[in-house]
């Protein structure tokens, strides 16, 4: 007796999806393992879903894995191939589905679990858990640690992104969108001779001219706008770097600003500074995290950088307003607290060293450390620690995409030995390491979650602060989400403890993410559902919603140069009376430099063709009813936020966009 067993391949649409090889398969099953057997085909084309019969002599029992192999033809061109997933309909009529969503690009034998998550208590027989094994045994081999730099997390072990496993890298649309708009801006500053010129600016008008095909409706508002105190406050609420200010009951004692010093400033009759500071209207920026870091210094240019305290006062009309800024931490004769009444060069050259400094701790700390490096820490562990068929695995993966293709672009063409950032930036180089270094020994856990970090810094109630209002309602719509899914594998804290997987997990987090550092505050286990809870909404949250907060606006605010220099070429005055115009185009970075500097943010700001926005989730990870109406739910509610979003931001001369879901992206892609 001969029975059939139905197979269809659905293969991915995705461009050089199709294969010319020779595609087998083997089905395995608690009763034994069907012959290997060829799919009768001699295309599998992109998009294409086809069906095939696998014949055994007996029954397999209850499906537990899929066996798929690629083997080259003579005279046809190898390639890879990529299939979404295997559905087998067995004689008795029950359906299995296996989910693949990878490139198969090697002649190995890939193996592939049903669908179901299973814990590692779930597996019913040894050949699940040796699956399991076999699998994560792979995975370790082909994703391994590499510790780049001493105090900063590690990094995959890789040559290039060429050198990643097939399954992490760019689609081939993501990879010529990339490169074209790299070319495209270089050819376009090359026509205009602008890339190699190492002179200073001659006006801010010149500088309007760099990119005239590029502008975004905002890159033209903060060009028109940039020198107003109004539009430079609003930036620590609301611009790329939201997350450094804070309330501030008490002055500092390295910030020595006098009641005589700002008292003019306060619009409300007979106020001083200490009343304003006990009533809660005096915030604060800290640049301590650089202070002391050597600036840079390349053949073309003395970089400088500074590390300055910078106050503001919330107006009665709730308009955030500068009223002090010193310009490195000690107080001195020589470090003056510049003020909104001082000349207005002073003023504007003082914001302009703030903005400068406030580019570097954005890149380095806000972006690079808490957005790239973390999430290639969370996606490392997850391929290394968690099987396919392991419920968080299937939860997380979508929110891996790309990272670690992006990553090794960034080490190489960003901050590498000849990457713009180490060539251009007064925190290139060794400064780079250094201020890394110090981001993460400084890095806490409460940090990365933002209901915590808003209670912190105390901002609950700072009016039109629109990054805090989306970014707690876009976590507690994934917290609700990932609740959800967790409880529904996981009924009681037991059985997150006696998950051995998931304790490997968070282990090799915390040793290669955080250097093992108590004071982080990073679980180095998961005793109850809630904790695993909240830690997993965190990694959705920094991957996805993070990332998009201090990343997608890069353009917006820093095409205009003079309110995003990446550096200095001048050293901050240390009396008041000195700028000029003229010094202050000498301070600002060369020609050569603002267009190296706009190419990687325009880059950066870029969305691609194959962006999959947050809580879309079209590769099926997950196959069972709830997890599914679970995606279902969490979609529905991102995209009644998005309405709201935008119908508040038709009332605001300045929408805030970056938060709006249909704007996030699942994953750190770029």
């Amino acid at each position: 007796m001969v029975l059939h067993y139905k197979v269809t391949v659905y293969t991915s649409n995705r461009v050089c999806a199709t294969t010319l090889n020779s595609v087998h398969i083997k089905l395995v099953g608690t009763d034994g393992e069907s012959d290997r057997t060829w799919l009768n085909s001699l295309v599998i084309f992109r998009g294409s879903v086809t069906t095939y019969t696998v014949c055994c002599s007996k029954s397999l029992g209850k499906l537990i894995l899929i066996e798929l192999d690629k083997r080259h033809r003579h005279f046809v061109p190898d390639g890879s191939w990529f299939p979404d997933k295997v559905e087998v309909k067995s004689p008795e009529e029950d359906v299995y589905t296996f989910p693949i969503h990878c490139w198969i690009s090697d002649k190995a034998t890939h193996r592939y679990r049903e669908g179901k998550a299973l814990r590692i208590f779930d597996e019913s027989n040894s050949l699940g858990e040796y699956a399991r094994h076999l699998e994560l045994s792979q995975r370790k081999a082909n994703f391994r640690w590499n510790e780049k730099s001493p105090g900063v997390p590690n990094c995959i072990e890789a040559d290039g992104p060429c050198t990643l496993p097939h399954e992490v890298r760019f689609s081939f649309t993501k990879d010529i969108e990339f490169k074209s708009t790299i070319g495209a801006a270089i050819i376009e500053l090359e026509l205009k001779g602008l890339e190699c010129k190492k002179k200073n600016w001659k006006s801010f008008d010149k500088m309007k001219h760099v990119f005239c095909n590029k502008h975004t409706p905002l890159s033209d508002y903060v060009q028109q706008n940039w020198k107003e105190d109004w539009l430079f406050a609003y930036q620590f609420l609301n611009g790329v770097h939201p997350t450094l200010i804070q309330r501030c009951k008490t002055l500092p004692e390295n910030f020595p600003v006098t009641d005589a010093m700002v008292s003019k400033l306060f619009i409300s009759g007979g106020s001083n500074l200490s009343n304003e500071l006990k009533q809660g209207n005096i915030y604060l920026c800290d640049y301590k995290n650089l202070d002391g870091v050597p600036a840079h210094i390349t053949e073309q240019i003395h970089h400088y950088l500074t590390a300055p305290l910078v106050l503001f006062h919330k107006r009665p009309n709730n308009k955030l307003m500068p009223i002090a800024i010193q310009l490195n931490q000690i107080p001195a004769k020589k470090n003056p607290i510049f003020l909104p009444t001082d000349s207005p060069y002073d003023w504007l050259t003082a914001k302009i060293f703030v903005k400068s400094a406030d580019f570097s701790e954005h890149q380095l700390n806000a972006h690079l450390l808490r957005t790239h490096l973390l999430a290639e820490v969370f996606a490392v562990s997850l391929l290394r620690k968690l099987p396919m068929v392991h419920p968080l695995y299937k939860l997380l993966i979508p929110h891996t995409r790309y990272t670690l293709h992006i990553n090794e672009l960034a080490r190489k063409e960003l901050i590498g030995p000849t990457g713009i950032f180490t060539r251009f930036a007064a925190s290139g180089g060794k400064a780079l390491m250094m201020i890394l270094a110090r981001s993460l020994s400084s890095i806490t856990y409460r940090s990365l979650c933002i209901p915590d970090d808003i209670a912190d810094r105390d901002l609950q109630d700072v009016p039109n602060f629109y990054y805090r209002d989306d970014g707690l309602k876009l976590w507690n719509l994934i917290y609700t989400f990932v609740q959800g899914v967790v409880q529904h594998y996981y009924k009681n804290d037991d059985e997150v403890q006696l998950d051995p997987e998931l304790q490997t997990w968070i282990c090799n987090i915390f040793e290669h993410g955080f250097l093992s550092k108590k004071e982080t505050g990073i679980p180095q286990s998961f005793t109850t559902v809630s904790e695993l809870i909240k830690f997993a909404t965190m990694v959705i949250f920094t991957c996805s919603c993070q990332h998009a907060a201090v990343n997608n606006g890069q353009y917006d605010y820093g095409a205009w140069m003079p309110n995003s220099p990446m550096t200095l070429q001048r050293p901050p005055p240390t009396k008041k009376g000195t700028t000029s115009e003229a010094t202050i185009l000498q301070t600002l970075p060369p020609v050569n430099f603002t267009v190296q500097g706009l190419t990687a943010v325009w880059l950066l700001s870029r969305q691609s063709s194959d962006f999959v926005p947050l809580g879309h989730y079209p590769e099926d990870h997950f196959t069972e009813k709830i997890p599914r109406q679970l995606q279902k739910d969490f979609k529905d509610k991102l995209d009644d936020l998005s309405k709201q979003i935008n119908m508040r931001n038709k009332g605001l001369e300045i929408p805030y966009t970056y938060l709006d879901p249909k704007s996030i992206e699942n994953s750190v892609a770029i």
